[in-house]
């Protein structure tokens, strides 16, 4: 289980993250979605130990991430926007040394291996160079090391970007593969990725937590307001008079045609309501030659909770200026978290 309390991230004067508390159960898949700029990537670095946070707590399964790094980091396994591979190793080379940083036991190294090639599907691969393979298979390899050791929790952080449909669809089949026997937190900005294989969705902006729900109770809170366009034969005046009793309806917007209206009838979503313009017409002899249901959209909801006025460059460490105080809280992370022999922190 993962907590995050009053989680707040500041670059200076700019504020990545925002007073963040949310509480992900086990055994889920979570979608972690925003516009770019929302703090995303930024929350994933510090759950994952990257990152100090300015205040607030994570705790992953009972592990503060702060009082207890190495124990909190077991938990977990990363895969970055982009994956920290070395283009210059094998496959195989590559997952023995990821072994070695992550600590695994030397008995059970070798069969965490080639249970994660095996899962992830790079078992044809793993004699070739890294740099030598596709994206694809380079995305593929970056989630064997995610997996490696099988934690409790894998973040995945916009695993898909630049694959062509074909891989997307196979590293989606992967994270449902993965949800098994993991928790799974997805975090992207594409709508279809988290509709696709999310069973929760946290929405972030500006670094607040705008929603929080099932994709189920997303798209009822969708349906709440709805639009009905109809095209009937009448007449402006007509119409509103068959309707004027209707419940449910909030406003009627027309367009006259001929001897045709054309309505757009904003309603309560209610399939009632829609029987009842239907019968109210057809009461005061207003024959309708077209009716059909206009719901929000996914993406309609989204813009409407996070704003169209967001960043658009992310916050976080790939910025090209820090203040003093991000040297700083990078020193702190990298002396709670070690680094391995040539200064490169420990994944």
């Amino acid at each position: 289980m993962i907590e995050v309390k009053n989680l707040v991230k500041r670059y200076g004067t700019h504020t990545a993250v925002d007073n963040l508390s949310f509480t992900l159960e086990p055994g889920k898949i979570y979608g972690f979605l925003g516009p770019n700029g929302a703090g995303k990537s930024t929350t994933m670095n510090i759950i994952t130990g990257y990152l100090g946070a300015t205040s607030g707590d994570v705790v992953i399964d009972g592990h503060n991430v702060l009082d207890e790094p190495e124990e909190a980091k077991k938990c977990i396994g990363y895969l970055p926007e982009v994956p920290p591979l070395y283009l210059d190793m094998t496959v195989d080379e590559y997952l023995k040394f990821a072994a070695r940083l992550k600590k695994l036991p030397k008995g059970e190294a070798e069969k965490d291996i080639e249970e994660a090639k095996e899962l992830t599907r790079v078992k044809d691969v793993e004699g070739r160079l890294i740099k030598n393979l596709s994206k694809g298979y380079r995305q593929r390899v970056g989630l064997a090391y995610a997996v490696l050791g099988f934690p409790d929790i894998i973040i995945l952080d916009e695993p898909t970007v630049g694959l062509d449909p074909k891989q997307i669809i196979e590293i989606r089949d992967l994270i449902k593969t993965l949800s098994r026997k993991h928790t799974v937190i997805l975090s992207s900005h594409i709508l279809s990725e988290v509709s696709a294989v999310c069973d929760y969705v946290l929405i972030i902006a500006h670094g607040k937590l705008v929603a929080s729900d099932t994709i189920e109770n997303l798209y009822k809170y969708m349906g709440e307001t709805s639009e009905l366009e109809l095209k009937a034969k009448a007449d402006e005046g007509q119409l509103r008079n068959a309707l004027a009793e209707v419940p449910g309806i909030e406003e009627i917007q027309c367009e006259t045609e001929d001897d045709f209206v054309k309505a757009t009838i904003r309603f309560d979503g209610n399939d009632a309501t829609m029987e009842a313009v239907f019968y109210a017409l057809a009461q005061n002899r207003n024959p309708i030659y077209e009716m059909h249901k206009i719901t929000k959209s996914l993406e309609e909801l989204f813009i409407e909770l996070t704003g169209d006025d967001s960043p658009s460059e992310k916050a976080g460490p790939a910025d090209a200026e820090k203040p003093a105080e991000y040297s700083e809280e990078i020193e702190r992370t990298d002396d709670a978290f070690g680094a391995d022999a040539d200064g490169k922190e420990e994944e």
